[in-house]
């Protein structure tokens, strides 16, 4: 059996696409933050393109949160993993070499600071996940009630945060290089990176308002869409990896041929060529993250929570069903009126592709993954379209149906198929405001939650609507998937 390292790349199997360039000729220009499996199946191949085609600037520093295992299983590895990319039967795995190093911000913030600072670095990357802004419930500003954001704005040099991380990281740019950055979030939320900038400015103003100055003129924060299906990796996976083709590779991120980048073209500084591998520049994001947000990860959200309440583990499983297919389908006539079309989009190919990514068996995409941090993915994949339609006298039966699920799973309603137990940043306090009469459940929930912006959720229809749904999933669970 080989084990993955700089030694053994000439070893592999013909079927391995492996680095080309040399290695020890790449500079670090990225420094990421929130290092997982999402970026290193995405911008890290993006990156590791732009090397192999002969521009050795964009080698990535990664900084794990909090976990020092990413980082112990590279360096065990020379920095090298295997991106398998999986379509049934088939694989493809590719090793990236783009990788430099990783921290471990709970380490220490300093060498994160000091990384983002030097001149060699023209982009920052983020993928945090939506609780790492540290912004209100529901998408709201900074949070001044945090207490990782006052800890920050009171000791600016010895940040918690990744918005106070990039506010020190910043002053340090300013008063020593004082040349420009792209900070580039690339989180499934509405408007990312103008989120990221409001994050960073706020806490810059309290901090040094000649430093808000600064950031607002010189560093870019560009909106941008990404999408590619990587599920956890399994210790079962690698296993069945190194089978399949005699490489261990405790590293490994399994995902879909599929990638998509979409980024604003409002770039500062230097970046890579990202248009020569496949990255779509507009200035309308908006409406490509729209269409991801309410169709692919509506979708996915929808068969997570009506999927588990029906007894189902896995999104290939559902969308194999009629009904899951067909709750998907609705879902997109419903959510296809709350887009806008924009040049490049097509929509009815969108559909037609993310459907055979969904009947992808080889992923095992766990519905319980998806279903995770659901206060933070509901509002913007399900409320506020819900919303939308609403204001305009629309029925939207399957976002209902959708929103009730969560709340049904959240709760671990009575009569579910299985023990469901979600992980949530706000589990118990909406599980708090979810006790009592179902009818005074959603209205306390619409009142005090945070997450029900739009006046049209205030409407006795609408919490009518919303509480019989739920008594319907609670008494028949298994039916969730059928409207």
């Amino acid at each position: 059996m080989t084990r993955l390292s700089a030694a053994t790349l000439g070893t592999l199997p013909a079927t391995f696409e492996i680095p080309r360039y040399d290695r020890a000729q790449v500079k670090t220009g990225v420094v990421h933050l929130g290092l997982g499996a999402f970026h290193r199946a995405h911008q890290a191949t993006f990156f590791d393109d732009a090397l192999a085609a002969g521009d050795p600037r964009w080698g990535i520093l990664g900084v794990s949160n909090r976990s020092a295992e990413p980082g112990r299983s590279l360096a065990a590895q020379d920095g090298l993993y295997t991106v398998v990319a999986r379509d049934g039967d088939a694989i493809a795995p590719r090793v990236i070499g783009a990788n430099r190093g990783v921290m471990v911000l709970a380490d220490g913030a300093a060498p994160v600071i000091a990384a983002i600072a030097v001149p060699e670095t023209h982009i920052v990357t983020l993928t945090i996940t939506e609780k790492g802004y540290r912004q209100r419930p529901g998408g709201g500003s900074l949070d001044p009630d945090d207490p990782g954001i006052r800890h920050d704005i009171a000791n600016p040099q010895a940040p918690e945060t990744i918005p106070g991380l990039l506010v020190a990281a910043l002053a340090r740019r300013k008063a020593t290089v004082a040349t420009g950055l792209n900070v580039i979030s690339c989180d499934n939320l509405p408007a990312n990176g103008a989120r990221l900038r409001e994050a960073v400015l706020t806490m810059a103003r309290e901090v040094d308002p000649a430093l808000h100055d600064w950031i607002a003129a010189q560093i870019a924060f560009p909106s941008t869409m990404v999408d590619r299906i990587v599920p956890a990796t399994t210790q079962d996976d690698i296993a069945q990896f190194a089978a399949q083709t005699g490489v261990t590779d405790a590293a490994m991120v399994k995902t879909e041929p599929f990638r998509q980048w979409v980024i604003e073209s409002v770039l500062t500084a230097d970046v890579p060529d990202f248009a020569r591998f496949g990255v779509t520049l507009t200035r309308d994001v908006t409406a490509w993250e729209l269409a991801k947000l309410r169709m692919l990860n509506a979708a996915h959200s929808t068969m997570a929570f009506c999927g588990m309440l029906a007894g189902f583990a896995f999104v290939h499983e559902v969308i194999a069903t009629g009904p899951g297919r067909r709750i998907v389908e609705e879902l997109w006539d419903e959510n296809q009126t709350t887009l806008r079309a924009t040049e490049g989009l097509d929509v009815a190919a969108y559909r037609a592709a993310t459907l055979a990514r969904f009947a992808n068996t080889a992923l095992h995409h766990k519905l319980i993954q998806i279903a995770a941090d659901g206060s933070q993915k509901v509002p913007p994949r399900i409320i506020a379209p819900l919303g939308e339609r609403l204001a305009r006298g629309m029925a939207s039966p399957v976002l209902l149906r959708a929103l009730a699920a969560w709340l049904v799973c959240l709760t671990d309603g009575p009569g579910a198929a299985r023990p469901i137990s979600l992980q949530d940043p706000r589990a118990e306090a909406l599980r708090g405001l979810m006790r009592g009469e179902t009818r005074q459940q959603v209205g306390t929930l619409v009142s005090r939650s945070g997450l029900f912006e739009a006046p049209v959720f205030g409407g006795d229809s609408f919490q009518s609507a919303l509480a019989a749904e739920i008594d319907h999933l609670r008494r028949d669970p298994a039916a969730a998937l059928t409207l």
